[in-house]
C-alpha cells in the first residue's frame, strides 16, 4: 500500500533520526502505518489492503478528492458488499486512532525535550547573574507591545521557565506578581461529552501501545548510540506493537449499550486516577523552581492553585438520568477511589519508612499518638507490635491503613442505599471524617522526620495529594435549567393558593418582590408530606435535599456550585436561593448560604442582559448578604470577628461571584465571531458592574472542545480575554472528548496546566489598553453584526436549511449514537433547531465536513468592511491580528476550521443524500454555503499574509493534511451507508422491505463510520 508519507521522499535509514523531531515523527508514523498494513493483511487478505489503497488514491494528500470522477468513486463503494464497506470503515477508524497516539507520545516527548532546553538555559543565565548582578533600570515601554511581539511565537512560550524571565526582563514589580500568586485561583472542570466514542477497553489499549512506544524509543537511541542498526529490544516491542494493533482489531469499537452517567462518571476519573493524581504535585514545584531562578525571593502560590471539578453525575440540565440517586453514587465513587490511592501511597511509604529506635529519634509526640492508637485499635498492636515495635513510623502507618480501609469500607455501604439510612445515624469508630484529619496524621509522621534531620518526597507528595483531592477528590458541580425552579415553585405556591394567578404567569417584578418575602422568612414554604404532581418538580425539590446530605456526609468542598442554565432575569437566581432555603441550605436570619448560585447566560440575548440582571442582584441586601458571608460581615466587612450562623459554615472566599458565559448555544443562535464578540463585551460589563459593590468576578468558561462551541488552545484563548476580568482567577469546562488529547499522558497534562497557568499569569500581569480602544471596539461591533445577520440568514430565515441539514448531515443517525447518557434534543418533540443541543448540532456538522457554525458568517463580515476602503481596511485588520490578541484568536480559530472543511466530500453529501425532489433547492442552499467558504478563505488569507492556511503553523498544518488524506474515503463509505441506512428505513415505513441486511447491521456500519471520522477530525463536538 501506499504511504501517505511517502511523498515527503525521505529516506530515515541513513539519518539520524533523534536528532531532528520531525523526522523522528514521521519514522514513528510510518513504523506504525506499516505494522496497520501488516496487521490488516494477515487479518483479512490482500483484497482488504488493495481496496484499501484504492480508496486512498481516489484522494490528494491535502484531503480533496482528485481529477477522479465522483460517480467512478461512489460506483466502487456502493458496489461493495457491506461486509467489505464495513471492513474498510474500520480499518480507517484504527488507523485515525494510531496516529493520535504517535501524535500524542511525540507531543510529550517534544515537551519533555523543550522543558529540559529551558530549564538549563535558565539555570544557566541563573548562574551568570549571581556572579555578576547589574542594575537595569524600569523600561519606559508598553508591556504589551513588547509582549506581544515575537514572544508569544517562541516553543518555549506557555511555559514557567519561558515567563518569569520574562517578567522580570518587563520589570514587572514583583509586590504586583505577589499579589496576584495570592489570589491565584484557577479551576478546570471534567464534562461527560464524549463525541470522541471511545471505549475504556479501547483507552486501555492505547495506553498499552504508548508504554510499548516508549520501550521502542529508548531501544532505539540505545542501539543508535553503539552504532548497530537494531536490537533484540527494539524487535521485541515491534512485535508487541503488532500484537496489540491486531487484538484491537478484533476488539469491537462501540459500546454495545448507551453509557449511563454511572459509566460517564468513571470514564472520566479514568484521568484522576491514570495521570492527574500523581502528576498534579509537579505543576506545583515546577512553578517553585522556575520562579526561583528569577525572583527566588517572592512566596509562591499554595499548592493548590489549580484545582479540579466535575460535572459528571451533577448536570442534571436535559439530562433525566442524573437522579439523586445517581448524584450521591457518584460521591461515593469519587471518594471510593481516592481512598484506594491514598492506600496504595501508605503501602508505599511503609516499605520506605524503615527507621528503627535504634539509629533513629522520635519525638514524644508521635510516641503518645501510637498510645492512643493502641488502646483505640487493639488488634492491630496484637498483630504488629512485634514486627514493628521498633520501627515507629511502619507501626503508625498501619494504624493510618486501617483507619483508611474503615473509612473505606463504610463508605461502600453508603452506596447501597438499603444500608445508607443506618449507616447515617450511627457512630463508627476508627475512620477518617474528613481528609484534614488524615492530613493531621500525615503532618505529625513528616514533623518527626524534619526533626530528626529526614525528609520523604513521596510523603510530602501524599500531603499535597491530600491537600488537592482531600476525600472527595472533585468537586461536584450542581446545573439545571432555569425553567425546572420556576417550575416547581409555581406547583408549591399553586398547591398553597398564596398567589393570584400561576406564578410563571407573575410579571418578573412582581416575582421578585414575592421572592424576595419569602426569602426574609424562617417559615418553610414546602408542606411536610406534599405530593406533587409533576415527578420533574419533585426531583428538582429533593436535588436540593440531596445537595445538603452530601454536604454534610463530604463537607462543603463536595459541592458547593449550583448552575442555572439559561439565566434570563433576577427571578431565575431567587428562585434557586429559595429552594435552597427549604433544604436548609440558606439561613434568612443570617444571610448565610452554603452554595455559590451561577448564573449561566448562554444566549446572545442573554449575554447582552447579564449586567443588568447582576447589577439588580448586587442591590438587593439578602443576596450581598449571602455573598459576604452574612448580614453581620456585610455591615461590618472590616471586623473579622463579627458573628456567624450558628447553622450554616461560610463559604470562603467570601464576596466572591461566580457567572458563566456559554459559547455552544450563543454559537448556535449567532455564529462565531458574534458569539465570542459578545461574550468578550459581556465580561467586561460584568467587571464594571461588580467592582463598586467590592464584589470580586470569577468568570466560568463554557468551552466546548469544537471551535464552534468555544475550543481551542487554552493558552490562545486565555490570552484573548479582556484582561481585567482574569486577575488571577478562572474557571474552564474541559469537555469529555478532549480529556484524551489532553490527560492521557503525564507530561501532556503537565504542559496543559502549565499552559493554562501560566496564560492567567500572563494575561493578569502584561494586561493591555488594546481591548478598549473604542474605535477598535466599534470595528468589532459592525463585524459582528453583519456576521450574525449572515448566520441567521442562513440558519433561521433560509427556508430550505431545516431539511437540508437534517438530510445532508448524519443528524438522524448521530441521535442513535451511544456515546452519552444525554439525550441529543433538551425537549422531546418537535425536530427544531431550537430543541437540538449544540453538541450532536456542530458534531453533524464536522461529520459532513462543513464544519459550518465555526465560520459561517465571518467572510460576509470582512468583506463588507474590506469593501469600504480596501486598502486602508486590509491594514487595518492586519494590525488587529498582530497586536489584538481578542482578534487574533478569532482568525486562527476560523483559520484552523477552514483548514479542515472539504466542499468537494460535502457536496457529495449533498447529492448522495439528498431526495431527487429535494436537489435542486438543496443545490441553492450548498452553493451559499460554498460562496461564503471561499470568500472567508480568501479574506483570512489576506489578513494572515499566508499561501496557505495553516502556513503560521506547520505542525498543526501537517497533522490536519495526514488526517484530510484519510477521511476523504471513509467520508464516501459513510455516505453509502447512510443512503442503504435511510433506503431501508422509508422500504420499512412503507411496509415493504426488500434488503440483504437488517437495520441493526447498517446501522452498525453506518456508526463505525461516524466513529473513524470522530477520531479522524479530532476536535469533534
Amino acid at each position: 500500500m501506499s504511504s501517505l508519507l511517502e511523498s515527503s521522499q525521505f529516506m530515515v535509514e541513513d539519518i539520524n533520526i533523534f536528532s531532528t523531531s520531525d523526522l523522528f515523527l514521521r519514522h514513528r508514523l510510518k513504523l506504525v502505518e506499516d505494522l496497520w498494513e501488516a496487521v490488516l493483511k494477515a487479518e483479512c487478505g490482500q483484497e482488504l489492503v488493495d481496496l484499501l489503497k484504492q480508496l486512498r488514491t481516489m484522494c490528494s494528500p491535502e484531503g480533496q478528492v482528485t481529477s477522479i470522477p465522483e460517480a467512478s468513486i461512489t460506483e466502487l463503494i456502493e458496489q461493495l458488499e457491506l461486509n467489505e464497506a464495513i471492513r474498510a470503515a474500520r480499518a480507517f477508524a484504527l488507523y485515525f486512532q494510531l496516529i493520535n497516539i504517535v501524535e500524542q507520545h511525540y507531543e510529550q516527548r517534544e515537551q519533555q525535550l523543550t522543558r529540559r532546553a529551558a530549564c538549563a538555559e535558565n539555570e544557566n543565565k541563573s548562574s551568570n547573574r549571581n556572579k555578576k548582578e547589574i542594575y537595569s533600570p524600569p523600561k519606559q515601554v508598553n508591556l504589551l507591545e513588547k509582549r506581544f511581539e515575537g514572544d508569544i511565537a517562541s516553543d518555549k512560550a506557555g511555559t514557567f521557565h519561558w515567563l518569569f524571565p520574562q517578567l522580570k526582563q518587563l520589570n514587572v514589580p514583583p509586590q504586583q506578581i505577589q499579589r496576584l500568586f495570592d489570589q491565584l485561583d484557577i479551576r478546570l472542570v471534567f464534562t461527560a461529552h464524549p463525541t470522541e466514542i471511545v471505549r475504556h477497553t479501547i483507552r486501555r489499549k492505547q495506553q498499552r501501545i504508548v508504554g510499548i512506544l516508549r520501550r521502542l524509543d529508548q531501544a532505539e537511541e540505545s542501539f543508535r548510540g553503539m552504532g548497530l542498526n537494531d536490537s533484540w529490544e527494539a524487535q521485541t516491542a515491534r512485535e508487541q506493537l503488532t500484537e496489540e494493533i491486531r487484538l484491537w482489531w478484533r476488539t469491537d469499537e462501540l459500546h454495545q449499550f448507551k453509557p449511563s452517567v454511572l459509566d460517564e462518571v468513571d470514564y472520566a476519573l479514568h484521568y484522576f486516577d491514570e495521570v492527574l493524581f500523581d502528576a498534579l504535585p509537579q505543576l506545583s514545584k515546577r512553578l517553585q523552581r522556575a520562579l526561583k531562578s528569577s525572583f527566588p525571593s517572592l512566596r509562591p502560590p499554595v499548592s493548590t492553585f489549580c484545582r479540579f471539578g466535575s460535572w459528571v453525575g451533577g448536570d442534571r440540565d436535559g439530562n433525566p438520568f442524573v437522579t439523586p440517586e445517581v448524584t450521591w453514587r457518584t460521591a461515593c465513587y469519587q471518594r471510593n477511589l481516592v481512598i484506594e490511592k491514598y492506600l496504595d501511597s501508605i503501602d508505599n511509604l511503609t516499605e520506605l519508612l524503615s527507621a528503627s529506635l535504634h539509629w533513629s529519634n522520635v519525638s514524644q509526640d508521635l510516641l503518645d499518638a501510637l498510645e492512643r492508637d493502641r488502646s483505640a485499635m487493639p488488634e492491630i498492636y496484637e498483630q504488629l507490635a512485634i514486627r514493628y515495635r521498633h520501627e515507629p513510623y511502619r507501626l503508625k502507618l498501619s494504624y493510618i491503613q486501617k483507619r483508611l480501609e474503615n473509612t473505606r469500607d463504610r463508605n461502600n455501604r453508603l452506596a447501597n442505599p438499603e444500608q445508607r439510612q443506618l449507616l447515617s445515624s450511627l457512630i463508627v469508630q476508627n475512620i477518617y471524617s474528613s481528609g484534614a484529619e488524615f492530613r493531621q496524621e500525615l503532618e505529625l509522621i513528616r514533623r518527626n522526620l524534619k526533626e530528626t534531620g529526614l525528609n520523604c518526597q513521596e510523603l510530602d507528595n501524599l500531603l499535597f495529594q491530600v491537600e488537592m483531592f482531600g476525600f472527595t477528590l472533585t468537586q461536584l458541580d450542581f446545573r439545571q435549567d432555569s425553567s425546572r425552579h420556576s417550575d416547581a415553585i409555581e406547583e408549591i405556591a399553586e398547591y398553597l393558593n398564596i398567589l393570584p394567578q400561576p406564578y410563571n404567569q407573575l410579571p418578573e417584578e412582581e416575582k421578585v418582590k414575592w421572592l424576595v418575602q419569602e426569602l426574609g422568612t424562617r417559615r418553610p414554604l414546602i408542606p411536610t408530606g406534599m405530593q406533587f404532581k409533576k415527578g420533574e418538580n419533585s426531583e428538582t425539590v429533593e436535588t436540593m435535599r440531596m445537595l445538603r446530605y452530601l454536604q454534610k456526609e463530604f463537607g462543603l468542598e463536595i459541592c458547593q456550585t449550583y448552575i442555572i442554565s439559561m439565566t434570563n432575569y433576577i427571578s431565575d437566581v431567587l428562585e434557586v436561593l429559595l429552594l435552597a432555603k427549604e433544604a436548609g441550605l440558606y439561613d434568612p436570619a443570617m444571610g448565610t448560604t452554603t452554595i455559590r448560585i451561577v448564573p449561566l447566560f448562554e444566549t446572545v440575548d442573554d449575554l447582552k442582559r447579564a449586567p443588568q440582571v447582576m447589577g439588580d442582584l448586587f442591590q438587593l441586601p439578602l443576596y450581598r448578604a449571602a455573598l459576604a458571608g452574612g448580614y453581620d460581615r456585610l455591615q461590618s466587612s472590616n471586623n473579622s470577628n463579627s458573628p456567624t450562623s450558628l447553622t450554616l459554615s461560610i463559604l470562603q472566599p467570601t464576596n466572591l461571584q461566580e457567572v458563566m458565559v456559554g459559547y455552544s448555544d450563543s454559537n448556535k443562535d449567532s455564529g462565531f465571531l458574534s458569539s465570542n464578540w459578545e461574550i468578550h463585551k459581556a465580561q467586561k460589563a460584568l467587571q464594571k458592574v461588580a467592582k463598586p459593590h467590592g464584589i470580586d468576578l470569577r468568570l466560568f468558561h463554557g468551552r466546548g472542545g469544537s471551535v464552534g462551541r468555544g475550543g481551542g488552545p487554552a493558552y490562545a484563548a486565555i490570552l484573548a480575554q479582556p484582561t481585567s476580568t482574569i486577575n488571577g482567577r478562572i474557571k474552564i469546562t474541559e469537555q469529555g472528548e478532549v480529556l484524551a488529547s489532553k490527560y492521557s499522558l503525564p507530561e501532556l497534562a503537565l504542559y496543559n496546566l502549565e499552559t493554562a497557568t501560566t496564560a492567567v499569569i500572563q494575561s493578569s500581569l502584561l494586561g493591555s489598553g488594546f481591548d478598549d480602544i473604542t474605535p477598535w471596539n466599534e470595528i468589532m461591533e459592525e463585524l459582528a453584526t453583519i456576521a450574525r445577520k449572515a448566520y441567521r440568514a442562513l440558519i433561521y430565515e433560509q427556508p430550505d436549511f431545516l431539511d437540508f441539514f437534517l438530510s445532508v448531515t448524519p443528524i438522524p443517525e448521530i441521535s442513535q449514537l451511544q456515546i452519552s447518557s444525554r439525550p441529543a434534543r433538551r425537549k422531546s418533540g418537535k425536530k427544531d433547531l431550537s430543541s437540538l443541543r449544540a453538541i450532536p448540532w456542530v458534531f453533524s456538522w464536522t461529520q459532513s465536513r462543513f464544519l459550518l457554525p465555526a465560520w459561517y458568517g465571518v467572510g460576509t463580515a470582512l468583506q463588507e468592511f474590506l469593501d469600504k476602503e480596501t486598502e486602508e481596511n486590509l491594514k487595518l485588520l492586519r494590525y488587529f491580528y498582530l497586536k489584538w490578541p481578542f482578534f487574533k484568536m478569532v482568525v486562527s480559530k476560523v483559520e484552523m476550521t477552514l483548514s479542515k472543511v472539504d466542499l468537494q466530500i460535502a457536496h457529495h453529501y449533498v447529492r448522495e443524500l439528498s431526495k431527487n425532489q429535494d436537489i435542486e433547492r438543496f443545490d441553492r442552499v450548498f452553493k451559499q454555503i460554498s460562496q461564503e467558504y471561499y470568500r472567508t478563505r480568501d479574506i483570512i488569507l489576506s489578513i494572515t499574509n499566508h499561501q496557505k492556511l495553516l502556513d503560521g503553523d506547520i505542525g498543526l498544518q501537517r497533522s490536519v493534511q495526514l488526517r484530510n488524506g484519510t477521511i476523504v474515503p471513509l467520508g464516501f463509505l459513510q455516505v453509502s451507508l447512510l443512503k442503504r441506512l435511510r433506503q431501508y428505513t422509508h422500504q420499512a415505513e412503507s411496509g415493504v422491505v426488500h434488503f440483504r441486511y437488517s437495520k441493526e447491521e447498517l446501522l452498525r456500519g453506518a456508526l463505525l463510520t461516524i466513529n473513524g471520522i470522530a477520531a479522524g477530525m479530532r476536535n469533534t463536538g
